[in-house]
């Protein structure tokens, strides 16, 4: 078991009136990670690739953020990173600027 089924949430199907079954979190989970790497809309999620289709993977996507996942799954992955030192922090760039960004003198942009 990876990382990313230990991290989402477990969902239990319906006994009563169960519906379809639910397409297996790991090839959402890619097929989001495909959409945001290629820079492609959902509707052009490629079926053939097994992913689910566009949809599925933005409601995954979205039910996942309502839980609190992303966060989760991010602190486990710079967590096993650091255990086999593999982060670089050689080109990192930290920004510690807090203040708020105050529109110039054509505040009509």
């Amino acid at each position: 078991m990876g990382y990313v089924e230990l991290v989402l949430p477990k969902v239990e199907r319906r006994v009563r009136h169960p519906g379809r079954k639910r397409h297996p979190d790991r090839p959402v989970f890619q097929g989001i990670l495909f959409m945001l790497h290629a820079g492609i809309v959902q509707e052009h999620l490629p079926q053939e690739l097994g992913f689910g289709s566009g949809m599925t993977c933005r409601r995954r996507l979205a039910e996942w953020t309502k839980v609190g996942a992303r966060p989760r799954f991010h602190e486990a992955l710079l967590a096993k990173l650091r255990r086999l030192d593999a982060l670089d922090f050689s080109q990192a760039v930290a920004d510690g600027s807090h203040i708020w960004a105050l529109r110039g003198p054509n505040r009509n942009c």
